[in-house]
């Protein structure tokens, strides 16, 4: 267990910031891009999890391919880190169509669209990361593309303006969105398959941490493996980070052989406790149980108190701390659970 001291609040983040990058986002990062593809699964066979996602996939694609007909339009959501981006090269590759890749902030203006949407062949799979985010002018061209396969453009300006129609090639969208909220509802009801991603079980992530080793090399065992699942907050895209590292340390530390000893000395060395919980997780917990003696707390008091953005907080950091119980919301604010000052160490006050 950590322990707590009275210097560990406001000397951590001096001593951290260089580390860079936090360890255990689900956010992509540039030490994820170099194997990135390699780790990816390229067939239903292959994936591991979301087991009621691929059954209904393996029955739809099926049937579509009987037809020789495109896929209905697909929607994944869900927390970053889960696959979906995963999930649409492997829709692709099992219609046997090529993947186009794009995102919603990547369409700023109608033109890109209609360019993406004519350069399209047809049964090609159309990936949109991060679809809610998309402006609404967009939108309005997509819809008619992804009902009659057809683009609405209106050529020139004031009484010379005149509206075309172009006929595109029948096409898959497939849409990947962390905000299902976002996301208007004219455009989510064109989507006919909806799925969203749950996480992972410390089972399901032991196999993705074992294919992933076989692919990079690594030797681990079966408790090794489980380890750093058991440390991956429920996520692949992190359980193959925290294989990395511990390929890393195993190399330089233990002859490159990662058993259950290895695993948990080396996610100690990187500050990954057994909850899967870094050093900013623990110093918003250190200063909700020991600096405010779990009082509630406003976001913006607790964002200074670890000096970090309020908003970077909200989306970040608090929804794992809250499935984990380890901190609730309520009308006056953040306050630690019992079950935070246990993991961390400090005395809970008596009115707690």
């Amino acid at each position: 267990m950590w322990e707590a001291t009275d210097e560990d609040l406001f000397g951590y983040e001096e001593m951290r910031r260089a580390q860079g990058t936090r360890s255990v986002t689900a956010e992509l990062t540039g030490d994820d891009l170099d194997v990135e593809h390699s780790l990816r699964p390229t067939t239903l066979d292959e994936y591991c999890g979301q087991e009621r996602v691929r059954d209904n996939l393996r029955v739809l694609i099926s049937a579509a391919r009987d037809r020789h007909e495109t896929l209905d339009h697909v929607l994944f959501s869900g927390p970053p880190g889960l696959g979906k981006t995963t999930l649409a090269n492997v829709v692709a590759n099992e219609m046997g169509a090529r993947l186009k890749t794009t995102s919603g902030p990547a369409i700023a203006r109608t033109g890109d669209l209609a360019a993406i949407l004519t350069n399209l062949e047809e049964g090609d799979v159309l990936f949109v990361d991060e679809i809610h985010r998309l402006n609404h002018q967009v939108e309005e061209v997509l819809y008619p593309a992804m009902e009659d396969f057809v683009l609405d453009i209106v050529i020139g300006k004031g009484p010379a303006a005149r509206s075309i129609r172009l006929d595109v090639p029948h096409f898959t969208l497939v849409g990947a969105t962390t905000r299902t909220g976002l996301l208007t509802g004219p455009l989510r009801d064109r989507f006919g398959i909806s799925y969203r991603l749950d996480y992972y079980t410390i089972e399901e992530l032991s196999r993705i941490v074992t294919r992933s080793a076989s692919i990079l090399g690594v030797q681990i065992d079966a408790h090794g493996a489980a380890e750093i699942a058991s440390r991956s907050r429920g996520t692949p895209r992190l359980a193959n980070r925290l294989l990395k590292r511990v390929r890393d340390y195993a190399q330089v530390r233990a002859e490159g052989s990662v058993s259950w000893d290895v695993a948990a000395e080396a996610l100690g060395f990187f500050e990954i406790d057994e909850m899967g919980l870094d050093w900013m997780d623990k110093k918003i917990l250190l200063a909700l149980t020991k600096t405010f003696r779990g009082r509630p707390v406003g976001l913006t008091t607790v964002a200074s108190a670890v000096g970090e953005d309020p908003s970077t907080l909200e989306d970040v950091y608090e929804p794992y701390l809250l499935q984990q119980g380890l901190i609730v919301r309520t009308p006056q604010g953040r306050q630690a659970t019992l079950s935070a000052f246990e993991h961390m160490g400090v005395p809970a006050p008596a009115n707690c």
